[in-house]
């Protein structure tokens, strides 16, 4: 399904290219997706010809972006975390912040759950008051 292409030793470890296409089929996803994370700089695709050819590196941006995406993170969180991925100062930087991301997710989704449990709360009375309503003759009465 795939191309093996020569590209020189330094500019990726393994040498494999991918398609848009290939990587699209991988992730499940469409083309247009990732021609979108590109315009928002989250790959950076050479080109061979007219079609764009990803490497290796693109091809793990690509995976962290969309687990990104899966933990609820901005487009903004997900550059910057993937930018220190790239970063020559080691983990601890990107770990320290990724932490801190999903801290702050965390808390978030803690209100929302807070905040559905109240709602389905006020769902549940108002069931109640209807039920009750029905059952012991009908509705109030509207003048």
């Amino acid at each position: 399904m795939s191309t093996e292409t020569s590209v020189p030793p330094s500019s990726e470890s393994n040498g494999r290219l991918f398609t848009i296409t290939e990587l699209a089929a991988e992730f499940d996803i469409t083309p247009r997706a990732i021609r979108f994370y590109e315009d928002m700089g989250l790959l950076e695709p050479s080109r061979s010809g007219r079609n764009r050819v990803y490497t290796h590196r693109d091809r793990t941006r690509l995976k962290l972006t969309l687990r990104g995406k899966r933990l609820g993170l901005t487009l903004q969180e997900i550059k910057q975390l993937v930018d220190m991925y790239d970063s020559a100062t080691g983990a601890a930087p990107q770990l320290k912040a990724f932490l801190l991301v999903l801290q702050q997710h965390r808390r978030q989704l803690e209100q929302q759950l807070d905040d559905i449990e109240v709602t389905l709360g006020e769902i549940s009375q108002h069931e109640e008051r209807c039920q009750s309503l029905l059952e012991g003759g009908g509705a109030p009465r509207r003048g």
